[in-house]
């Protein structure tokens, strides 16, 4: 029974499960934080708004452009087949190494400390500063320990089957979609002042640059403001990604040709005006300059203090909480089934090709719990996030690219969906996204530059593992 193979993964996801993935996925702490950071690096209400909209753009372009790579290879693994079947296993496995090396296991990490840093407001012994074991440079604190526990606990649900995680995901994503709508709501109505609003959009379209030493703002224009740009699209493309899990599980999808590019599309249309319209409300109800000098860049407990008062921190605590719960939930469902299909090709452990009696990958599960509990005690997650955009980015723009190589090499295959507005729209984003890439790796080489460095270890541990697994 331990044995079953590939095709005993069970069929038990319907649209609404692919979309809430989705969505459960993309949010996590990052629509509560990082405009703060935005607002610093671009100083302007309608720069602000335009990096939002510009994220949920090219997301949803990219959504609907995996579309017909999801029919076309309606099985687990979701990305990495279509970059094994466009380019071959170098690429592919490239793809899995940073995947497992940093990607997935990074953010997972990183979620799972968003989670108990919030936690900490709850009950303040979980916070980070509660030392509990230091030796030389290393700190242990509890809320590495809190992030930890939850994802073993969602490991081992994940590895229950995956009715359990699905009814989970489900049931926290839709609370966290009401709960995020009734913020936006609530702000709208409670606590939008006019004055606010027309002090914010008041020089709405001219950048600045927020100087933390003297308190003051420096107008940008030029290099400083394409690195601005470049810098805040990290935080709004980080809270926008990890849409792609549904692509992973397609195996488990109940009719994958029709519901996995529809679930990518609902998903992230969803959560892409549900972003813009939040910030449009912290525009309405905060000065920007206190958006961007948020404390630890809780821009959200803010905007919730001038909403409902002193509860405003809990509240938003308790709904970052849910948020990065359902978050990890996805994330660590999806993941397995990537390493899961690797193996499959010998290009993982052999074990990771194993499926449980619940019909799932419980090795691969508990292998990708081990990484990410051991990053989440390096303390070293906020560097991972920042330079895994630039390899999130090199393997989104190699897939989208793949749609074009496989109409040429696989002209008669079936195609159940084709990619909107093929070729325009693609290419649209191949050209953002390089743009962006290229950007990044000239203002922040010395993260995005780690990033690229651990995608090319995967050159030679490709090759050294390969005689043995092939």
């Amino acid at each position: 029974m331990e044995n079953q193979q590939a095709e005993d993964f069970k069929r038990e996801l319907g649209l609404l499960d692919g979309t809430m993935l989705v969505v459960g996925s993309m949010i996590g702490s990052g629509i509560f934080i990082v405009s703060s950071d935005i607002a610093r690096q671009v100083g302007s209400a309608g720069w602000l708004t335009l990096i939002w909209v510009i994220s949920g753009l090219i997301t949803v372009i990219a959504a609907v452009s995996y579309g017909e790579l999801s029919a076309m290879f309606p099985k687990a693994g979701g990305q990495y087949v279509y970059l094994k079947e466009a380019y071959g296993k170098l690429i592919a496995f490239l793809y899995g190494w940073s995947f497992f090396t940093v990607i997935q296991t990074g953010t997972i990490a990183a979620v799972g400390v968003a989670f108990s840093k919030f936690a900490a407001y709850l009950y303040e012994p979980f916070s980070d500063e509660n030392v509990l074991f230091q030796a030389g440079t290393f700190h242990l604190n509890a809320a590495q320990i809190v992030s930890i526990i939850t994802i073993i606990f969602l490991t081992y649900l994940n590895s229950r089957g995956v009715k359990n995680s699905k009814v989970l995901q489900t049931v926290l994503t839709i609370i966290k979609i009401l709960s995020l709508l009734g913020l936006i709501v609530f702000g709208f109505l409670l606590a939008a002042k006019a004055e606010v609003w027309n002090a914010n959009w008041t020089d709405a379209w001219t950048p600045k640059s927020y100087l933390k030493d003297s308190g003051s703002w420096l107008p940008i224009s030029g290099m400083a403001l394409i690195t601005g740009i470049s810098a805040a699209m990290v935080g709004s493309l980080f809270s926008s990604d990890a849409w792609n899990g549904v692509t992973f599980i397609a195996g488990e999808i109940k009719n994958p040709k029709r519901n996995v590019g529809l679930s990518l599309f609902l998903g992230t249309l969803i959560v892409s005006v549900i972003y813009v319209l939040a910030n449009l409300m912290y525009l309405a109800v905060v000065p920007l300059g206190e958006i961007a000098t948020a404390k630890s860049d809780r821009v959200a407990v803010v905007a919730s203090q001038y909403i409902f008062g002193n509860i405003g921190t809990l509240i938003i605590a308790i709904m970052i909480m849910i948020s990065t719960f359902a978050c990890n939930n996805g994330l660590i469902m999806a993941g397995a089934r990537v390493y899961y299909t690797m193996a499959k090709d010998g290009l993982f452990f052999k074990k990771a090709a194993v499926l449980n009696v619940h019909s799932v990958p419980a090795w691969a599960l508990w292998a990708q719990c081990l990484w990410a509990s051991a990053l989440c005690l390096t303390g070293k997650y906020g560097d991972l996030l920042d330079f895994v955009i630039i390899i999130v980015l090199i393997f989104y723009i190699l897939t989208i690219y793949g749609i074009f190589i496989l109409r040429q090499k696989m002209p008669d295959a079936e195609r159940p969906y084709r990619a909107f507005g093929y070729p325009i729209l693609p290419a649209f984003y191949i050209v953002v996204a390089s743009a962006l890439s290229i950007a990044l790796l000239l203002t922040k080489t010395d993260t995005c530059g780690w990033g690229v460095l651990i995608m090319l270890i995967g050159i030679p541990v490709y090759y050294l593992t390969k005689p043995k697994v092939t």
